[in-house]
């Protein structure tokens, strides 16, 4: 994640701890091996892979003299750049502006220190308060604005409802290849590019299987490991599209090689959705990287015993196992 939002790694460093430290979240002997880093390597951010609370993120920017980045600001950084519609754009501010809040007391600590006592109130906490006010004024109109994008898809639903057409929406960890397949099913025009979260915001395409029933196929926000609830929180407009989707296809990316740690982190956020009893097709993408024609597939199939047999399995890229595809969308659909 950290080269999708464009940042040069020049180290990386692992500590393991029953739980983190409460003060800096890593112990205090990785804390100065770290300082010690500082001037070997130049580095100027440090990134945690996972969720700091504002008072250690404030401390470690103290102890280390440079700008620490957590999990959840990484992730919100790339979302920013990602997103392209209004609603994206509506839903990527409001988790900004979340996350924003609890972290504001430390941007106005210097002034603290300039007034205060009995009868009195500090700037600092007179500036403090003026921008938490702000925060949350901004979050209470972002959540309206959200709020009108959800009435508009639930009317948009009830229109569909009465059509009559199911809804197949396309699941998966982030850089599966989601949009690629809704690109070479529907030709849709998605942009699509080798990083994570390279489409944020829900494209829906009309579809004709193979028996001529007409299906509407949509992609979605990428799921990741570790989603952090404001992002959770934020896109689940969005994330609530799922919920009216008659079947999910649960792309994976079958070369990777954290690819069943993948597949289990898209089912912890069904679980989470409330959305794991949904009817779904596993789909294992990007065969081509594995065999030099399509013909292969099924020799790879037989050699491999790791695979389930109910798995579709295809190369978007190259259009491979699409007709497959369709026809087992058409199969189970007429099933339900």
């Amino acid at each position: 994640m950290t080269v999708t939002a464009g940042a040069e790694v020049v180290g990386a460093s692992i500590q393991r701890r029953q739980s983190p430290n409460p003060a800096f979240y890593v112990g205090k002997g990785k804390l100065e091996e770290l300082a010690e880093l500082k001037e070997e390597l130049e580095y100027d951010v440090v990134i945690f892979d996972d969720e700091l609370s504002p008072t250690q993120q404030r401390n470690l920017e103290e102890a280390l003299k440079v700008k620490i980045i957590d999990r959840t600001a990484l992730i919100l950084d790339i979302f920013a750049k990602r997103a392209q519609t209004h609603e994206g754009r509506l839903q990527v501010e409001l988790a900004q502006h979340q996350y924003l809040l609890p972290r504001l007391a430390g941007q106005w600590s210097h002034l603290e220190r300039l007034g205060g006592g009995i009868g009195t109130r500090g700037p600092g906490e007179t500036q403090i308060e003026t921008d938490r006010r702000l925060v949350r004024h901004k979050i209470h109109r972002l959540q309206k604005d959200i709020q009108q994008v959800r009435k508009h898809r639930a009317l948009y639903r009830r229109q569909r409802d009465k059509q009559g057409i199911p809804v197949v929406a396309i699941i998966g960890y982030t850089n599966a290849g989601k949009s690629t397949l809704l690109n070479a099913l529907s030709n849709a025009n998605v942009f699509v590019e080798d990083k994570l979260f390279a489409t944020l915001d829900p494209t829906t395409r009309r579809l004709t299987l193979p028996n001529k029933r007409e299906v509407l196929i949509s992609d979605t926000v990428g799921f990741i490991q570790k989603l952090p609830t404001t992002v959770v929180a934020a896109f689940r407009a969005t994330l609530e599209e799922l919920g009216e989707a008659t079947l999910l296809l649960h792309i994976i990316d079958i070369t990777h090689r954290n690819a069943v740690e993948q597949s289990i982190a898209v089912e912890e956020l069904l679980t989470k959705l409330e959305l794991n009893q949904k009817p779904r097709i596993s789909v294992l993408n990007k065969l081509d990287l594995l065999a030099s024609s399509e013909e292969d597939i099924m020799n790879f199939v037989s050699d491999a015993t790791d695979i389930p047999r109910d798995a579709v399995l295809i190369s978007a890229s190259r259009g491979w196992g699409l007709d497959r595809l369709l026809q087992r969308i058409a199969e189970t659909l007429a099933s339900l």
